[in-house]
Formats: C-alpha cells, sequence, structure tokens
C-alpha cells in the first residue's frame, strides 16, 4: 500500500470514523443497566494467619431480577435458558477463598411468552448480597493486595431479558501483622454465616469453580450440532466462521449485489494483461473490506455498550456525501465524462484499476453493507457487549473476511475471470446498466440524507415528499432494465443470451416499478387512513392512560430491514386489522435523524439499534414484548396479549 495513501487517507478516514463512533455512543447514552453491581471487603487490614469477607452486591433495579448460580427451569419453561449469576475471584497468592454465600431466593412471575401464563421462577432480586470468605496464609507476603472478582449475570423483568452481563470489581487491602483480629460491624455483612470458616468441605481446590449443571448449561446447538464454549479455542474458530458466513451473505443483499460485477470486470481487465496487478487489484480490495468492518470494531470492543454501526446513517452528511460520491462514480464507469484532478490530488484519486483505489473500492462496499447490516447483526451485537474485546475483534475481523472473500479469491486465482468479456460493446453494456443501478444506490443514500436533514431542521414533507428518491430509484431500476434488454437484442442474434439477459432485464424493470409503488402506497395509506401516529413521550404516556394498546415502531428511512418489516408483517393482515382496532393505537418513532427524539426512548428500552417494535399494554410503563425481527403471528399474539385475551405463545412452531 502507497504510505502516502495511508497518511493522507486511509489514517484519517479511521480516525474520523472512530471518533464519530464514539461520539454517537456518547450521545445515544446506551449502557444503561438494570443492575447496580459494588463490593466491599470487611477489613482494611488484616493479619497474616487471620480471615475476612468480601461482600458482592447485586443491586436490582424495581421489576429487575437476575438467574440464581444454579438456575431452576420449573417444566411449564420449555427449553427456557437461563444464564447462571457467577462470582470468580482470580487466584491470588497467599490467599484461599471459600464457598460463596449466595443471596436471598425469590420467587416471581415470568412470562417470556409461555402458552400457558406467567410462572414463577425463582431469582435474585432488590439487593442481592454475595459473601465470599478469605483466608489468609500465615507466610502471606506483607503489603498492599488486590481481589479482582469477575461477576457475570443477566438482569430480566417479568416479560424480557437484557444481555448477558459482565462487571468486574477491585478490592484493595494491606496484609499487616499488627493488624490484629478486627471485627467489622457494617450492616453489609450483617447477612453473613461465619460457620463456614469451619467448614471444611467449604475450602480447597474447585471450592470456586463455576457452577453449571447438566441441566442449566447454555444450549449451544446449531441445526442439531453441540456448540462448544465460546471461550475454547474451538469455540473461537466457530464464532469466527460464523461471522464470515455472516460477512460473506452481505454480499447478497440489494445494498452490495450491485456494485460486484464492476470490481470483478476491472479484475478481469488485468488478468490477462499481468497476472500481478490482477492479483494486486484483489487483494487491496479485500484489504479495504477489512479495514473498514476492523474500523467499526474498535469503538464497539473498547466501550462499555454498543450500537447499531449502520447509525451513522442518522447523521444527513454522512448519506449525502456517500450518495454523491456514488453517483459520480456511476457517472464515470458509465463514460458519460472522466474526473480531472490536480497532479497533487491524482496521487491519492481512487482509480478503478489502481492499488489504492481498489482499497478505497472496497471500504466503499462495505459502507454500502451497513443498511442491510440488520440481516446478520442481531444476536452479533447483543452478544459481544459481553465478549472480551479480543473476541468482538474476532467477529468484525471475520465479517469483513467473509465480505472480502470473493476478491479474495479472485486475488489468488484470476485465471477465474478470465472469461469475463474485457472489452467490446457487452463489457460497456455490463457497465452501464450497473452505472444505472449504482445511480439507484446514490438516489437511495442521497434521499435519506435529505429526509435526515429535514428532521433535523424540523422541516414537514408532504406525503409524496418521501416518495420522490423512491421513484427515481424505481426509474433508474426500470432503465437498467430496458436498456439491458434493448441493448442484448442489438449486441447479439444468440437466443440464450437474447432469453435469459431479456429475463434479467424484465426483473430489473419490474423491481424498480414494484419499490416505487409499494413505497408510495405505503405512505400514501398512511397519510389518507392516518394510520401511525408520531412518536412523542406525552402521546405514548396519554394513549396508555386512555386505555390503549400501544405498538411502537421505530424506524428510519435509511433503515432496509425496518422497511420489509413495515412491508411484509406490519403492513398486512392480521397485524393491519389488529392495528386498525379502536383500543390499539399503532405508533412510529422515526429516527432518520439524529435528534429524533426516538433515539431517547431507544436508550431508555435498553436496546442497541433498529428495526425494533415494542408493545405497550395499558397501565404498564414497560413494553410487554420487544422485537427487532419478528413475524405476524408474533406480533398478532403479543398484540393480543397485551390487550389482556387469552395467553398465547409468541414463538412461531
Amino acid at each position: 500500500m502507497n504510505p502516502r495513501l495511508i497518511r493522507l487517507f486511509v489514517l484519517p478516514l479511521l480516525a474520523a470514523m472512530g471518533l464519530l463512533a464514539s461520539q454517537s455512543f456518547a450521545q445515544m447514552g446506551f449502557g444503561v443497566s438494570h443492575v447496580d453491581v459494588s463490593s466491599q471487603s470487611s477489613v482494611d487490614r488484616v493479619a497474616p494467619g487471620d480471615r475476612f469477607v468480601i461482600a458482592v452486591v447485586l443491586d436490582h433495579d424495581d421489576h429487575y431480577h437476575s438467574h440464581l448460580h444454579e438456575p431452576i427451569i420449573p417444566a411449564e419453561m420449555g427449553d427456557f435458558t437461563a444464564i447462571p449469576t457467577t462470582i470468580q475471584p482470580t487466584e491470588t497468592e497467599g490467599l484461599s477463598f471459600g464457598q460463596i454465600q449466595w443471596p436471598t431466593v425469590h420467587s416471581v412471575p415470568v412470562n417470556f411468552g409461555f402458552a400457558n401464563g406467567p410462572v414463577q421462577y425463582q431469582v435474585y432480586s432488590g439487593k442481592a448480597i454475595a459473601y465470599i470468605p478469605v483466608l489468609v496464609d500465615d507466610q502471606a507476603e506483607v503489603g498492599d493486595r488486590t481481589i479482582e472478582i469477575a461477576v457475570n449475570f443477566q438482569a430480566c423483568n417479568d416479560t424480557t431479558c437484557d444481555p448477558p452481563s459482565r462487571r468486574s470489581q477491585s478490592i484493595s487491602f494491606t496484609v499487616d501483622p499488627d493488624a490484629g483480629s478486627q471485627i467489622t460491624t457494617h450492616e453489609l455483612f450483617n447477612g453473613f454465616d461465619p460457620s463456614v470458616f469451619a467448614d471444611a468441605k467449604a475450602w480447597g481446590e474447585g471450592a470456586l469453580d463455576a457452577v453449571v449443571t447438566e441441566s442449566t448449561k447454555p444450549d449451544r446447538r446449531f441445526f442439531g450440532l453441540s456448540l462448544p464454549p465460546i471461550h475454547s479455542p474451538l469455540g473461537v474458530v466457530v464464532l469466527a466462521l460464523s461471522a464470515a458466513i455472516g460477512g460473506f451473505v452481505l454480499n447478497l443483499t440489494p445494498c452490495v449485489l450491485p456494485v460486484i460485477p464492476l470490481k470483478i470486470m476491472t479484475i478481469s481487465a488485468h488478468a490477462g494483461e499481468k497476472k500481478s496487478k490482477a492479483f494486486k487489484l484483489g487483494l487491496s480490495m479485500a484489504i479495504g473490506v477489512v479495514a473498514f468492518w476492523t474500523a467499526i470494531g474498535i469503538p464497539v470492543a473498547f466501550f462499555a455498550s454498543v450500537t447499531d454501526p449502520s447509525i451513522i446513517f442518522s447523521y444527513w452528511w454522512v448519506t449525502g456525501g456517500i450518495g454523491l460520491m456514488i453517483a459520480l462514480m456511476s457517472i464515470g464507469i458509465m463514460g458519460l465524462f472522466q474526473i480531472k484532478l490536480p497532479q497533487s490530488v491524482y496521487k491519492v484519486n481512487p482509480q478503478a484499476d489502481s492499488v489504492q483505489g481498489s482499497f478505497v473500492f472496497g471500504m466503499m462496499t462495505a459502507v454500502l453493507g451497513l443498511p442491510c447490516f440488520g440481516f446478520v447483526a442481531g444476536a452479533l451485537l447483543a452478544g459481544s457487549a459481553t465478549m472480551p474485546p479480543a473476541l468482538v475483534m474476532t467477529i468484525f475481523i471475520f465479517l469483513g473476511v467473509g465480505m472480502a472473500l470473493p476478491y479474495l479469491v479472485l486475488a489468488i486465482f484470476p485465471k477465474m475471470v478470465e472469461k469475463i468479456p474485457r472489452t467490446g460493446p457487452a463489457s460497456e453494456l455490463v457497465k452501464q446498466v450497473m452505472g444505472l443501478l449504482m445511480l439507484a444506490a446514490a438516489a437511495y443514500f442521497l434521499g435519506t440524507s435529505v429526509i435526515a436533514l429535514g428532521s433535523e431542521f424540523q422541516w414537514t414533507f408532504p406525503w409524496w415528499g418521501k416518495a420522490v428518491h423512491w421513484w427515481v430509484i424505481g426509474l433508474m431500476g426500470m432503465a437498467a432494465g430496458l436498456w439491458l434488454l434493448v441493448q442484448t437484442i442489438r449486441i447479439t442474434k444468440r437466443v440464450g443470451p437474447r432469453l435469459s439477459f431479456a429475463v434479467l432485464g424484465v426483473v430489473f424493470a419490474l423491481s424498480g416499478s414494484a419499490v416505487a409503488y409499494n413505497q408510495t402506497h405505503h405512505l400514501h395509506e398512511n397519510y389518507v387512513h392516518n394510520i401511525w401516529m408520531p412518536y412523542s413521550e406525552a402521546a405514548l404516556q396519554t394513549a396508555l392512560a386512555s386505555g390503549n394498546v400501544v405498538v411502537l415502531d421505530f424506524t428510519a428511512e435509511w433503515c432496509l430491514n425496518c422497511k420489509t418489516l413495515e412491508a411484509v408483517v406490519l403492513g398486512k393482515d392480521p397485524v393491519k386489522s389488529l392495528l386498525l382496532g379502536d383500543d390499539v393505537v399503532p405508533m412510529v418513532a422515526d429516527v432518520t435523524g439524529s435528534t429524533a427524539p426516538g433515539w431517547q426512548k431507544i436508550k431508555e428500552l435498553d436496546q442497541v439499534g433498529i428495526p425494533l417494535l415494542a408493545i405497550f399494554s395499558p397501565g404498564q410503563p414497560d413494553p410487554i414484548w420487544m422485537s427487532n425481527a419478528y413475524t405476524s403471528k408474533q406480533v398478532a399474539a403479543a398484540i393480543r396479549q397485551a390487550k389482556g385475551e387469552s395467553q398465547i405463545t409468541l414463538s412461531d412452531p
């Protein structure tokens, strides 16, 4: 890679992306926990041969609890998997730890979508205090000491569970021969049973092993195969492979697929000229893809909580800049003009046939994948909140590797693209069609940029104003299809190519018109029938106080996953009929702009991004059900449950 390119473009871009992500996390305020964890030692100074106690406190918010260290799963809860609460001090020379005295157990009613309604379940709740007994060896080294304690738990209320959490605690004390025997009178230790110090079975090797019985082990199965623990070497391999598969799938989404043939053709053009250049181009683009996802992973790995990386599209200048760049690239690819830059800038100009340009093109390809990131991101983002940074970085790096896989293969085996036409009418036709499809992508980004900017300045759009860019997208798709159909007939007389490309052209044309029609119809229906009420906290509370069920949909113009769910789930029966009921208020929180009030509500609900659907029942401040990906059956069942009708399972059979 050109060192000048790295200094002038790559490093500043990565730094800016990291800064933007960190500012977004801070602005969004994610990371609110429903359990506060603290710890305290019964002594500040302890003599060799003496003993003391550490209290670990899990202070739960009202209506929240955590699982037992040995969860007891009632038969009515079926295959429910509980994350055991564990407290693990690190081995410390000169100290011995006894078996933990766990907090008092409480029984609470929970209903995580069980068919038979609420079930009594034993949990830790309120101010739960666990005690770790500690013995100091007779020959313990004198001086200041520190014990590190890892606390793992999962907070739940009566209907939903947060992602598992990990908290680290530090206990500092001094080993001092003159300390004497200290007796604490702090009320925090009133519940401790000192008989543990006389119980030989409570000490020795394995006394603090994490308790996970066969009945409470997390179900690590995938298509009938047992999966290894995530922290084991094999588990890391499985995690990396899963992330790579997710990254590869991103290439097949409508966000990325149109640009892939362009790069393949560029590599193909040089495969027959100079093998080494074809290798460099493919490898450079792959590195660009991996570099982007690595840059995204850094703030996720080293911040306490995460958010959906596609949130960057809520900044109008980001979507506008991307849209403008794609538009210029597409026009240039179609050969309508050639951009000439000053000589000083030309050295870093991302030409399609240069190593630098391939690197930038790779990063742009990864950026295009973000709007469709939700298709592979749900479990990844929630799980990464509790993983160590190394595992989080493993996920994001291999996500990039998976997305870059086609270009890595072409870099290693450039002969695979030798059969692709390098010049001539067919090659030009592919460039023109791909250029039109890229103009559709540019229209998508530019349209969402205008709407995001309007959200920042509180502009009022007519209902059709939000459909304009969808018609541009549709027209570009129709133009690509018709141009492919007409030019194929002109270029070749062979029946096979004419037939196959005619079918492909018709698909492009029909898809473009269908996209424009569906989005316009959806916006018009919302306008005419006023199905969705704009979200505000006051409107939400008023609706609930009036005895209504509220279905709150968090969406954005840049969220393609949201659009898909709205079209296939919320906009069709049986859900649509329920939304039109007299006692149901459909409410939409449009978070297209970075300052939209819906972001604050997402933070309050402890969610990490969109799509998100939350269903509220009258008289209850918290949702009875939330989901980032859902089916019609699940939403309909949740609405009926919120209305107080018979309990129905929220899971598909």
